[in-house]
């Protein structure tokens, strides 16, 4: 699947802190169930890459990595399986490593400067990121216009009730949140409602 693919499969990833690699299958087993397949494991607990690894065989799921900083951390994730690459940030060694390996990549701009950056290697699909305290939906409206070829995802500080806002922006084709399931034991039941709600998003 390309990047574009990826974004357009649901309204919503899921940024996933796992703790615990026994949390990881029924996590991701009641993502899936709610009608959201991509999944982001970000790299921040000595757990993920396990996780990423079990999380490979729930049917259905499109598991990456997120939290990826560097190449090193773009081969760690590759090793355990991961399917595409999310990055809070965008530098030039990361950028290639990706493009080296043809993984789908999803790094993080917050400004014109990076996005240009992206452009200059053939990038055009970024994670705006931290989108609140970047500016918000004002910032990326604004971002969107002189670079009308890319598209977005929107992630950090969105939750269920301002997704769809952000997904009503033609530029916009997913955003990133971790309201879908929180941090910690993985109440199926509960995260596989609020998944249909997240899933039933418009956009």
């Amino acid at each position: 699947m390309t990047i574009e693919e990826i974004m357009r499969t649901a309204p919503v990833i899921p940024v996933l802190v796992v703790d615990d690699v026994e949390h990881a299958v029924p996590l991701a087993s009641a993502l899936v169930a709610g009608g959201l397949p991509v999944l982001e494991v970000t790299l921040r607990t000595a757990a993920a890459l396990d996780a990423i690894a079990a999380m490979k065989s729930v049917d259905g799921a499109i598991v990456g990595a997120g939290t990826v900083l560097n190449p090193d951390d773009l081969a760690a994730a590759m090793g355990a399986g991961a399917e595409f690459i999310v990055s809070p940030g965008l530098t030039e060694p990361l950028g290639h490593a990706a493009l080296r390996e043809r993984v789908p990549f999803l790094p993080g701009i917050a400004n014109a400067g990076d996005i240009m950056r992206g452009l200059d290697m053939g990038l055009n699909h970024f994670k705006f990121f931290p989108a609140m305290a970047a500016g918000g939906l004002p910032a990326l409206k604004a971002l969107a216009g002189p670079f009308g070829g890319c598209r977005f995802c929107p992630t950090g500080g969105i939750d269920e009730g301002s997704a769809a806002e952000w997904l009503a922006h033609e530029a916009v084709l997913c955003v990133g949140g971790s309201w879908v399931a929180p941090r910690g034991p993985v109440n199926e039941a509960s995260v596989t409602h609020t998944a249909r709600r997240a899933a039933a998003l418009p956009r």
